[in-house]
């Protein structure tokens, strides 16, 4: 018994807008970045699940799927350890992660 593509559909879209909730509307910058990541995640439910039912229809096996997947989870681990960086460094200095407080590059 095989997992139908619109189950994945649907759990990516859900898991998509969860994380498009969370960075939309929390102040904190932390809490934004992990909305980011959850929409990422999202991202690579949806390249795997089509890369499986590709491979399934074609009967071969392309790894092409993998290695996209591959470079988006590269791609965010990337951007969350700059992201916490940043996150450290203006907290060091304004002692704050309120993103709305955050304004520093303003003349």
């Amino acid at each position: 018994m095989t997992i139908p593509l619109s189950w994945y559909l649907i759990f990516s879209a859900i898991l998509f807008l969860i994380g498009l909730f969370g960075a939309l509307t929390r102040k904190n910058a932390v809490a934004i970045l992990m909305g980011v990541e959850l929409m990422l995640n999202a991202v690579n439910v949806n390249l795997l699940a089509f890369w499986h039912y590709h491979t399934q229809i074609r009967g071969t096996s392309d790894v092409n799927g993998l290695v996209f997947s591959a470079i988006v989870f590269i791609a965010a681990a990337a951007e969350a350890a700059v992201g916490l960086a940043l996150i450290i460094s203006v907290y060091r200095r304004r002692k704050t992660v309120v993103v709305s407080e955050l304004d520093m590059l303003k003349g």
